[in-house]
């Protein structure tokens, strides 16, 4: 297990962030829950792939080069921005628009991470 991991309930879709790592597995009604790696699960990659946007004050992500929808039974829990290491993030709600700003400074490693309720984890990195 280790820092920044993301673990999903196979039975109840429950989701754990790790923010300390630590020894042993994480367990969830009774079973192992697994760990999510970007683009894992079957999905349209156009709506949930993010596309990473550099904007005078930091970064804009927004998910999908298509809008990806928000809706009760399909959305955006949070996207994730990792800059030279440092973890940002922002939850999203249904009624929300797919995207995220995150005022930070610029680095030179950059990845966005979304998490789909039905399609799962994705990742990009900014080239």
């Amino acid at each position: 297990m280790n820092r920044s991991d993301i673990y999903r309930c196979p039975h109840c879709g429950r989701v754990v962030y790790v923010v300390e790592a630590g020894h042993g597995g994480l367990t969830c009604c009774g079973h192992e829950m697994q760990v999510l790696k970007g683009g894992e699960i079957d999905g349209s990659t156009e709506k949930h792939v993010p596309v990473i946007e550099k904007i005078d004050t930091g970064y804009k992500v927004t998910v999908g080069s298509v809008a990806h929808p928000m809706t009760q039974e399909h959305y955006i829990s949070f996207i994730e921005l990792i800059v030279d290491g440092n973890h940002y993030s922002q939850m999203l709600q249904p009624v929300a628009s797919p995207e995220a700003i995150f005022n930070v400074a610029h680095g030179k490693s950059v990845v966005a991470r979304e998490y789909c309720n039905l399609h799962g984890l994705w990742q990009a990195t900014l080239s």
